[in-house]
């Protein structure tokens, strides 16, 4: 997935995606993408410990096995030397925690950024409840679409789950602007079939892509 800072002129494009769309809706979109959802320190710690002190112990039974006893206190300076250098090395080197990580861990953390946006960024208080998130996080190659109730009512689990696999795609092919084009022109279609423009409709959330 795409990794470099959006430019200026993607991120007029962006705005300018979003601005078409909510012309034909009273609806309100909003995008954000994260670099990351966590720091994966503390997880990837965890991870790298207990690896550790599970490889100590093999190599423990194997020591003791073939008649190589090792003093306890050797053996334990050694796990907090490994230990250590162990974390130090995800202290200076943060793009390696990810791969000390599960998958389910990255998706779920990236997931409660998603909603965490959604109702730190007042998504979810249109007036009509028909605010939708577009949310990409790069780290964990991770995007949803979280949607207020009233649109999210009339649109089936799959309609989001397909949006959200093109924008995928794109970011993956380094093309992550176009995938926010896209999925702001997709979005805004759905919005517009169910909750089409009024004369008193109001700009509720600002019309631009948030970097964090």
């Amino acid at each position: 997935m795409a990794r470099r800072n959006l430019s200026p002129q993607d991120h007029a494009r962006i705005a300018a995606a979003i601005r078409a769309a909510e012309a034909r809706t009273s609806g309100e979109i909003y995008c954000v993408v994260a670099r990351a959802s966590d720091s994966y320190f503390v997880a990837a710690a965890l991870f790298v410990t207990a690896g550790i002190m599970a490889a100590s112990l093999i190599a423990a039974l194997v020591l003791d096995r073939g008649w190589q006893p090792v003093p306890l206190a050797h053996f334990v300076a050694a796990q907090i030397l490994a230990v250590a250098t162990a974390l130090v090395v995800l202290r200076v080197f943060p793009a390696l925690r990810l791969h000390f990580v599960p998958l389910r861990h990255r998706y779920r953390r990236a997931h409660d950024n998603a909603l965490k946006q959604f109702l730190a960024r007042n998504v979810h208080i249109t007036s009509a409840r028909t605010g939708v998130l577009i949310f990409v996080s790069l780290a964990e190659r991770y995007a949803e679409i979280v949607a207020d109730s009233g649109i999210n009512a009339r649109t089936p689990q799959e309609t989001w789950n397909a949006i959200v696999a093109a924008l995928i795609d794109n970011a993956r092919e380094d093309r992550l602007a176009d995938g926010f084009v896209a999925a702001i022109g997709t979005v805004g279609d759905i919005l517009a079939a169910h909750f089409p423009v009024s004369a008193r409709d109001t700009n509720e959330l600002g019309d631009h892509l948030i970097e964090i």
